[in-house]
């Protein structure tokens, strides 16, 4: 006999890809698994403290912030700890315009795991920007509550998503005084149905190249020095010239080093030669600009390699977060 498959397939959460949050599941880390969070409101510059794509925030004092070990088949999670005279805690994930333009006018349903050892009430907030991927000024959807509990469990709501809102979507979970305890935030997901289903499970290498369009972190290893690219020396002193960035990102990025000191390039005998980064300055969502300044040993009109020194706390930062 024929199986019949009409109407199986009509929804679009049948399909992958329907998570429009990147890294629900708290996977890709490429800041670290640990940090602390922002101490304001944010508006255009939020703190990205450990998971990719995820922002903190409290007021008064920070708390600190981890990517923690997860049970049974979940992985990983997101974990918030309280800190003394804590008012509010605010954990958030902006939603660039282009992978969110065809929710306006639609429903949609968010879902997450969570758990509170101290606090019982979560409320969730949508919005929209008021401008094209501009965070500086927004406009509420919707707001409602979860009540929740100190074992991690399943939360959902629905959400009728404005055809206004064409310009990127926020969603923002937050909290009151954690003045202590945990937080944990899991599978978060934000998909086009009006029912929630099952958590979207992406491979890891396709959620990090996700990630990566928003923040690259090229980090030193333990072991051996790690190549950042070739530039052309202008004198004994001085080289100069383009870095290509691993993939294209959202805009031109902004680039920090983690210390002058713990970068190195090449003298003509192949010998390390310490470095100063003049500048890091973005060209374009491809690539940037590297202006290093040496004591002496290039030769001029000579390549010259750039590297990270040794040291897993070595890292150039590469970012163009919302």
């Amino acid at each position: 006999t024929g199986i019949t498959l009409a109407t199986q397939f009509d929804s679009a959460s049948t399909f992958a890809f329907k998570n429009r949050f990147i890294n629900g599941a708290m996977q890709v880390a490429q800041r670290g698994t640990s940090g602390n969070s922002g101490l304001t409101v944010p508006t255009t510059a939020p703190t990205y403290p450990c998971v990719d794509r995820w922002y903190v925030y409290s007021t008064v004092a920070t708390v600190s912030v981890a990517q923690v070990a997860g049970t049974g088949a979940i992985k990983n999670n997101l974990q918030v700890t309280g800190a003394a005279s804590v008012t509010s805690v605010g954990v958030g994930q902006r939603i660039e315009q282009l992978n969110c333009y065809d929710l306006a006018g639609s429903t949609c349903t968010l879902s997450v795991n969570m758990s509170n050892s101290l606090l019982t009430t979560v409320t969730w907030t949508a919005s929209y920007a008021t401008s094209a991927d501009t965070w500086s000024a927004k406009t509420q959807i919707a707001t409602g509550t979860f009540t929740v509990t100190g074992t991690l469990a399943n939360y959902s709501a629905q959400i009728s998503v404005p055809a206004a809102a064409t310009t990127g979507i926020e969603i923002l979970f937050t909290v009151g005084a954690q003045t202590s305890g945990t937080w944990v935030i899991g599978n978060a997901q934000l998909e086009k149905s009006s029912v929630a289903t099952s958590f979207d499970y992406r491979p890891f290498g396709t959620e990090l190249a996700l990630a990566k369009r928003y923040c690259q972190v090229v980090r030193g290893s333990a072991t051996t020095t790690t190549p950042i690219g070739n530039i052309g020396c202008l004198s004994t002193v001085r080289a100069f010239g383009a870095i290509l960035l691993e993939m294209e990102m959202r805009i031109a990025p902004v680039i920090t080093f983690s210390a002058a000191a713990n970068f190195s390039t090449r003298n003509s005998g192949g010998s390390a030669l310490t470095l100063t980064v003049i500048s890091a300055t973005s060209l374009t969502a491809y690539a940037y600009d590297i202006d290093i300044q040496v004591a002496s040993g290039l030769v001029a009109g000579n390549a010259t390699s750039t590297s990270i020194s040794i040291g897993t706390s070595n890292l150039i930062t590469i970012s163009a977060e919302l």
